[in-house]
């Protein structure tokens, strides 16, 4: 650490400013491994003092790296290194849930629950869900961790005539709907680009405004009711979605 922040080395002609001189520094240390995921580094006057920097270059050098993913700042606790984070390819042509995506890829699944109780609907529940006067909602809101690291938050509403008990569900909300013969078979999802709010971006270990991916599901039964309204955030560093794409019938092109 002493090397990392040595005051050696900075004022050299053509190095360019200061705090990028820092900012390539700490970059360094990342990718060679000497700073590892997770690692604290020093509070922002500490650094200033054992480079010989001012504190405004220490703090845009750790803003630039905050920006770009290479660091997380987690309020009241300081500055780390981030989580190395894995692409993850998801096909949008299958109907699958988070715990079975990652179970097939030999990955660990976790959820944080964040809430899980019964409510009065949302106008935008009751359009979505086809819900009644008087009729109540359950919602089921939790952040998605694979191997450890937060990938996606989840914030599902179920009629509560489907699932009069949310607080019983545990790993997978589709598991549960199943159990009450009440699982979707297909859905149509949306998905658009998102900029992470503080607390979502919180949430997913990522700097405010980063770039998301917001997905809204609607899931049907095979009588065609609707059954689940789900709205995701997904890191967007971690995700890549694929579609495949089939020419359309010779009757089609032609019409």
């Amino acid at each position: 650490m002493e090397q990392i922040f040595s005051p050696d080395g900075f004022e050299e002609v053509g190095s360019g400013p200061l705090y990028l001189q820092l900012q390539r520094r700490i970059g360094e240390a990342i990718d060679t491994g000497r700073l590892k995921p997770g690692d604290s580094l020093p509070a922002e006057r500490d650094m200033a003092a054992m480079t010989g920097l001012s504190r405004v270059t220490v703090r845009k050098a750790v803003e630039g790296l905050v920006g770009s993913g290479q660091l997380v700042q987690k309020r009241g606790s300081g500055t780390f290194v981030a989580q190395r984070v894995e692409r993850l390819e998801q096909a949008l042509s299958l109907l699958t849930s988070f715990t079975e995506d990652m179970a097939r890829r030999g990955k660990s699944v976790e959820s944080v629950w964040l809430a899980r109780g019964l409510h009065a609907p949302a106008p935008e529940e009751v359009m979505a869900l086809g819900l009644g006067a008087g009729d109540r909602v359950a919602r089921l809101e939790r952040v998605r961790r694979s191997d450890g690291v937060p990938l996606a938050i989840e914030r599902a509403s179920i009629s509560a005539q489907v699932l009069p008990e949310p607080e019983r569900v545990d790993a997978s909300l589709y598991a549960a709907l199943e159990a009450r013969g009440m699982r979707p078979v297909r859905a149509v999802q949306r998905i658009s680009a998102a900029n992470l709010g503080v607390r979502d971006a919180e949430l997913l270990h990522v700097p405010p405004g980063a770039a998301g991916l917001k997905i809204e599901r609607i899931g049907y039964l095979p009588d065609g009711r609707v059954v689940e309204f789900t709205r995701s955030l997904y890191r967007g560093d971690a995700y890549d979605f694929a579609v495949e794409l089939k020419l359309a019938p010779e009757a089609e092109r032609n019409g």
